[in-house]
């Protein structure tokens, strides 16, 4: 039947609401996607993991129980997206006559925008402590420092749960030096100027400002991620000295967005300053580390969707890796 005011609702109406695939043109006389597949298992950017609610038999009498069941679904995930509150989902009491809603489908549109957008209106989130902490192993390095992590999910499903929930992968760089001189300065103020870096569903954000802005690949996110590096960010150093030094941000899947469980994240640090260290001793009476680099350190974090505001937990099994350490 079609999905019209003052229909009363059928069995495959119902269950259209719950598991339809497709929005726009009706399939199964419902014109939206169902929420079953918005934010239960679904497929790519749609799905968050949550519980199916169970399709009705053909023989079946829909009550208000399960009718209520699909509000209190729909209410939930309008409370983790924090889109703007449904209108359709006033409960039904026992008794009722289970009629087509005329604001259905748009809630459900709706609900299916905002997880295909990443969830970036949630804010149920946590941030975790380091997951990983990378350290060049000494000072000094003449050409590049190079430090990779990898964080992994359970499953296929997990990773896109995880990020379609507004989950984020973050990266921080930092310094370590033993006396801190101009060149140090210089790298210090990269890892400033990128500040956090949130790798999300659909795109990057840094939360530093300041430095030269040579590569900008912040509109990338997980979902646009490929088996081989791409630049999410390089900045070079506006320190007049040290303009050749950078550090640069990549990200990569281990497999075809949907198809990966691990996301490896590249740090590279490039002095390229036409000077290198000085030997120690010198005769010109200059402290040796004045032209040293300084130990680069690369931290991994996650910021991951948490269960206060109707989401149920499913187990996103994190787990996380430090790839590479080296320098030339």
């Amino acid at each position: 039947m079609a999905y019209a005011v003052n229909d009363t609702i059928s069995n495959s109406d119902y269950n259209g609401l719950l598991n339809n695939t497709a929005s726009g043109t009706p399939n199964a006389g419902v014109a939206a996607r169902g929420i079953n597949y918005i934010a239960g298992t679904g497929a790519g950017e749609y799905g968050l993991g949550q519980t199916n609610l169970t399709a009705v038999g053909t023989s079946d009498t829909i009550t208000a129980a399960q009718w209520n069941s699909l509000f209190t679904f729909m209410n939930n995930i309008q409370n983790h997206t924090n889109i703007t509150a449904l209108t359709s989902t006033t409960a039904a009491a026992a008794g009722d006559v289970i009629a087509i809603k005329a604001a259905l489908e748009t809630d459900l549109n709706a609900l299916a925008a905002a997880v295909a957008g990443g969830s970036t209106g949630a804010d149920a989130l946590t941030t975790s402590g380091a997951l990983q902490t990378v350290t060049t192993a000494s000072e000094g390095w003449d050409s590049t420092a190079t430090q990779e992590v990898s964080i992994t999910f359970g499953s296929a499903d997990k990773m896109r749960w995880f990020f379609n929930a507004g989950g984020k992968a973050r990266i921080t760089v930092g310094i370590v030096a033993a006396t801190e001189q101009g060149k140090d300065t210089a790298f210090k103020d990269l890892g400033t100027a990128i500040g956090n870096l949130d790798i999300a569903s659909l795109a990057t954000t840094r939360s530093g400002s300041g430095e030269t802005l040579t590569t900008d690949g912040l509109s990338l996110g997980m979902r646009d991620l490929t088996t081989s590096y791409q630049t999410l960010l390089k900045l070079t150093s506006d320190n007049s000295t040290y303009t050749s030094n950078t550090v640069e941000i990549f990200a990569k899947l281990d497999a075809a967005v949907d198809s990966a469980v691990t996301m490896t994240i590249k740090m590279v640090a490039t002095d390229g300053a036409a000077d290198t260290q000085f030997d120690n001793p010198n005769t010109d009476g200059v402290a040796a580390a004045i032209k040293d680099t300084p130990k680069m350190v690369t931290t991994l974090f996650t910021i991951t969707p948490t269960f206060g505001q109707g989401l149920s937990d499913p187990t996103y099994s994190i787990t996380s890796a430090t790839v590479s350490n080296t320098t030339t």
